[in-house]
Formats: C-alpha cells, sequence, structure tokens
C-alpha cells in the first residue's frame, strides 16, 4: 500500500527537464478558468485525431463494433467529440492533481453519498463500479471531499511519472493499491473502506472470461468485483462521474448498492457487471476512453483480431 508520494533528487536529472517544463506549464493553466481550459482542450484533442492516426483507427474500431447502427455521419461526429474529450482530461487530471479543495467543491455536484455513508456505516466496505471515463481523475477527488478512500492503480513505469500520480492521487485518497495486489484490497474493505474498481477493459486472457459487451458476444472480462465483494464482505456501488456540456464543472453520482451481489455464480455476476458498464458508458460516450483496445484479445488464440 502506497501512502506517501517519495521523492528523490534523482527526479531532476536532465533526462526528466522536459518533462518538468510540460509540469510547470500545466501548473499555469490552473490561472485559467476551467472553459478557456477546456477550450484549449478541445484544441489539442483535434490536433491528435491528425498526429496519432492508430488511436483514431482503435477509437473508431471500437465505435464500429459497439454501435453498428450509427451512420457515418453519427459515428465521425462522436469520434470527433470523443478527440475533443480526451484533450479537456489532460486539464481534468491537472486540475484534480493540483486545484485547491475550495476551488473543487465551487466545481462540483455530488449525488448518492448518502449510500456510501450508510454502507460504511452498516460495517461493510464500499466498491466504487466505474469505468474509464475521461474525467475519472477528477471524479476521484471529488468524492474525497466527503469521503477519502483507497485507489486501485497502474505504477507508472516513469519514476517522475508514478511521483506526480501519487502525489495528485493522495490529495483526495488516503492511499494507494497496485491493481494486482487483491490481499490488500480486501483488507481495505474489510476496514471498512472504500475503493474504485473498474472492470471494462481488456486484461489478457488468463483471467477473462468471454461474454457480450455492447454488440460484441465474445468480449474478455475480469470477473474480479465478484471475487472482491465476496472475500471483502463489501457492497458494489455504481459510480458515475461527467463533465459538464458547457465545461463549468463536473458531476458525481453513486447509486444504490446491487441488490443479491455477488450472487451464486460469477459469470452472471460479470454479464450483469457488464450492463452496468453499458448503462454508464451510454449515458456520455464522448466522455469514454475509446482509444483502449477493449478486444483485443479473442476467445481463442487462433481467431482473427477484431483490429486488422
Amino acid at each position: 500500500m502506497v501512502e506517501k508520494a517519495q521523492f528523490s533528487s534523482h527526479l531532476y536529472h536532465p533526462k526528466y527537464w522536459l518533462l518538468w517544463l510540460g509540469v510547470g506549464f500545466m501548473r499555469l493553466t490552473q490561472l485559467l478558468p476551467l472553459r478557456i481550459q477546456m477550450k484549449m482542450g478541445a484544441a489539442l484533442g483535434r490536433l491528435a485525431m491528425k498526429l496519432v492516426s492508430s488511436r483514431v483507427k482503435t477509437a473508431r474500431r471500437n465505435l464500429e463494433l459497439c454501435f453498428p447502427e450509427m451512420s457515418e455521419n453519427e459515428m465521425q461526429h462522436l469520434l470527433t467529440q470523443n478527440f475533443e474529450q480526451t484533450g479537456k482530461a489532460i486539464f481534468d487530471t491537472a486540475n484534480a492533481w493540483w486545484w485547491s479543495d475550495e476551488k473543487i467543491q465551487q466545481h462540483m455536484t455530488i449525488k448518492g453519498r448518502e449510500y456510501v455513508e450508510q454502507t460504511l456505516e452498516s460495517g461493510q466496505g464500499v466498491i466504487l463500479f466505474a469505468v474509464h471515463c475521461l474525467p475519472l481523475e477528477m471524479g476521484a477527488r471529488i468524492f474525497g471531499q466527503f469521503q477519502p478512500g483507497v485507489g486501485v492503480y497502474r505504477p507508472h513505469n516513469n519514476p517522475l511519472m508514478e511521483y506526480l500520480q501519487v502525489k495528485g492521487r493522495l490529495r483526495s485518497n488516503k492511499a494507494l493499491v497496485p491493481k494486482r495486489d487483491l490481499r490488500q484490497m480486501v483488507r481495505s474493505l474489510r476496514e471498512p473502506n472504500v475503493i474504485w474498481y473498474t472492470a471494462d477493459q481488456d486484461f489478457g486472457r488468463s483471467s477473462a472470461i468471454f461474454i457480450p459487451f455492447f454488440n460484441v458476444p465474445e468480449a474478455a472480462t475480469i470477473t474480479g468485483a465478484t471475487t472482491l465483494a465476496r472475500l471483502g464482505k463489501a457492497k458494489v456501488l455504481p459510480f458515475f462521474v461527467e463533465r459538464n456540456s458547457d465545461d463549468t464543472g463536473y458531476n458525481i453520482e453513486i447509486q444504490p448498492p446491487l441488490d443479491d451481489f455477488p450472487g451464486e455464480n460469477e459469470i452472471e455476476d460479470a454479464k450483469r457487471g457488464n450492463k452496468i458498464i453499458e448503462e454508464i458508458i451510454s449515458r456520455n460516450k464522448a466522455q469514454y476512453m475509446w482509444l483502449h483496445r477493449r478486444f483485443k484479445t479473442r476467445p481463442n488464440k487462433g481467431d482473427a483480431s477484431l483490429y486488422k
């Protein structure tokens, strides 16, 4: 469990200077109104569409697979929106890491916090069942304004980025747990605590079952929510965050604990989880992370890739 960001003088090495320069620029943007930040982010997103064709191809393919009923115009419009929202997410992350609590509170609304409080008061841990939506960093920071929790994260390979993300995320979390440390997650839930959990990405064949996700009949899906809820004696609460349509702030909504979860069958639990994920994504498709190759793992090793 990580409870403090570890700084080292090694991070001043010249190989990190360019990254430090970028950090300095992002810190300066904190002086700008949120709407101006978002205009800059949208412009960055449109620029990225011209520079990272492989990511554009991946996002478009994901949309084609999930929403085959969309017309070409609808598809292109959503794709452009998604890249604009991706550019805005750069500023969402900077705001989540560096805004003061007072400024966060001026740009947020929370719905459903009573469900978290009631669950914890009953002596049970809370699993916030979230998805990789683009403002997720801000969602965690907002949530931490009333109930700091334990974040599940992937340690960064770059030491400076690791320091920055740990320092930023601990502004709203009690601690961070590497995503493979199941034992510490269970221990945290039993204390009880709140943890964030996402099951919407492709984590490979070794831990996957293949079940429907939108219009893809066999999508690699993990069953960790069942394991965590059972071992951690915790409740699962769907979690939604979005940036306002007018770019003036952020909203989060926590839904009531799922009834009869975990059930008797982890496959049925995972199917139920995918339906919840679909509902959350559908509330704001443009703000979901479509750039990830969600369907890269096929049921059989010899199956053709969906991305060729």
